[in-house]
């Protein structure tokens, strides 16, 4: 052999890597068969290896890779190399180098076996006890090839093996983040936080492992009756630290203070005497609240709802959502109120009342309400009239108006007079009839002597009725005290006028009769 052939082949020589198994090389990609690739890592034949390794790599896309030398020369003179356990060798070594027992790593579930599970961490498999896993309530589409950190509980270098913990790491994560919260906040930053829980006084809110309480007072600038009207358990919220104590470790949140402030120059906005629109939001039985824009809520009070009617059932009238106009009639900032007027958009019919109202016409109305010794009545003609106890009945002495008429029902009334100062129409129910007394005192004049049926007995007398409609009272000093014990109600009873009171619709009887 020539000496130029002899420098090529030793060229040739020297130019192959000596490789040893075990060892960890680089290869360039030379060909992409279904079923093997095909490496070339600089030595006498290209190397081999099975495409199953390349479960989930895009392998047409790779290049250069590192390749674990599994055997230099088969049987059939290959050299056999594996993607995975280079994978895994440097994983392994990326593990022990950085990382010990205690620290938190991050990997992807990638297999469930009898126990727990199989975590791929840098393409090296460690154990997840099903004991401190925490995935209780999850299924396997929630859990396979997803990707969580992870506390490693055990680590045995000269095995190549791993224990790791979900329930330890989420425990770390939490400590982490309770401890960056702490370092972050300060008044009046605003931060991300997820609602926790409700209260009736608020709700609290996780701000990263540290709670804080948005109390109802600072939820919204216009008044809500509950926190579930702004929040839901699970809502992701920005809110502003109001105040805290690490000492202590409470926290105060506002979600209101992280808009403007509604209020501020509300008295330019709002001025007395103009008209406004909005949306009823809530009802009471004292008024109804109004929402005239974000925030801004005014109230209508019951009195300010009409002129003419005093008993308002406002549930009946009104419903929450209904669009209604209104008159300003105040501005308290410092206060936060806005008083709101209906009746005021249309005119007092007071100030007009005669042509309305005159005296001893006959009028319908609605019995409304019942007061001391009155009946309150809504009229056909929209305003309100009061019927007192004694112009009920000519003959009946009325304690109560309940006993003569009934809430609801419509009565023909006379109208006797006018109460301008308090707005109402005086009516009568007795001057509809013709005044019985002139007959009734020929009829049953003083001195008469007659039979009574009792109709109701008192701790001051016996009620008697001595003829339709008509009754007396025989006072307990005009009946023996024995016979007063035995009387009842339905008994007869022989009596004799000693007192007539027309005006008072009201009469005196006896059974001293002989006495007299």
């Amino acid at each position: 052999m020539s000496n130029f052939s002899t420098e090529l082949a030793n060229a040739y020589y020297d130019s192959i890597k000596e490789l040893t198994e075990g060892e960890i090389v680089k290869g360039k990609v030379v060909r992409v068969n279904p079923s093997e690739v095909i490496v070339d890592v600089g030595y006498k034949s290209e190397g081999i290896i099975l495409r199953e390794e390349f479960k989930g790599v895009d392998v047409e896309g790779l290049d250069e890779i590192d390749v674990y030398i599994d055997n230099v020369e088969d049987e059939e003179g290959k050299i056999i190399l594996s993607y995975k356990k280079a994978q895994e060798a440097q994983g392994w070594l990326t593990l022990a180098n950085s990382y010990k027992e205690g620290d938190l790593v991050k990997g992807m579930i990638s297999r469930k076996i009898k126990g727990g599970y199989m975590v791929n961490i840098f393409g090296v498999e460690g154990f997840l006890p099903q004991s401190l896993s925490s995935f209780r309530n999850m299924n396997n589409e929630e859990i396979l090839g997803q990707t969580f950190n992870f506390q490693i509980i055990k680590m045995n270098k000269l095995k190549g093996s791993f224990i790791i913990s979900r329930k330890d790491a989420l425990r770390m994560e939490k400590e982490i983040s309770r401890k960056n919260t702490w370092e972050n906040i300060e008044e009046g930053k605003i931060m991300k936080g997820r609602v926790k829980s409700i209260t009736n006084f608020g709700a609290f809110i996780d701000l990263g492992g540290v709670d804080g309480l948005l109390h109802i007072a600072d939820m919204s600038w216009k008044k809500i009756t509950h926190p579930s009207e702004i929040v839901a358990v699970g809502d992701d919220i920005q809110v502003m630290i109001l105040s805290f104590d690490k000492v202590k470790g409470k926290i105060s949140l506002g979600l209101k203070q992280t808009t403007p402030d509604p209020w501020i120059d509300i008295d330019k906005k709002f001025i007395p005497g103009t008209t406004v629109k909005g949306r009823i939001t809530n009802i009471q039985n004292y008024g109804i609240f109004v929402e005239l824009e974000k925030g801004i809520e005014g109230l209508v009070h019951i009195s300010e709802v009409s002129w003419t009617k005093r008993f308002i059932n406002l549930q009946e009238s009104f419903a929450i959502g209904d669009q209604v106009e209104a008159m300003v009639i105040g501005v308290a900032v410092s206060e936060r109120k806005i008083s709101l007027s209906i009746r005021q958009l249309e005119k007092d019919p007071w100030e007009d009342i005669e042509n309305l109202v005159t005296i001893d016409n006959v009028i319908k109305g609605r019995v409304t309400a019942f007061g001391e010794g009155c009946a309150y009545s809504e009229l056909e003609n929209g305003l309100e009239g009061i019927v007192y106890n004694e112009d009920l009945s000519w003959t009946k002495r009325v304690s109560r108006a309940q006993e003569v008429v009934k809430k609801g029902h419509s009565y023909e009334w006379k109208i006797l007079g006018i109460d301008r100062a308090n707005k109402k129409v005086i009516l009568g129910l007795k001057q509809l009839e013709k005044d019985p007394w002139p007959e009734l005192l020929e009829k049953f004049p003083v001195g008469a002597v007659l039979e009574g049926q009792v109709v109701k007995i008192t701790n001051f007398g016996a009620f008697v009725k001595i003829d339709e409609n008509l009754e007396g009272l025989v006072f307990s000093g005009e009946i023996d005290e024995e016979a007063m014990k035995q009387l009842k109600p339905g008994d007869s009873l022989k009596v004799k006028i000693i007192k007539i009171d027309p005006g008072s619709a009201k009469i005196g009887l006896s059974t001293k009769i002989e006495e007299a």
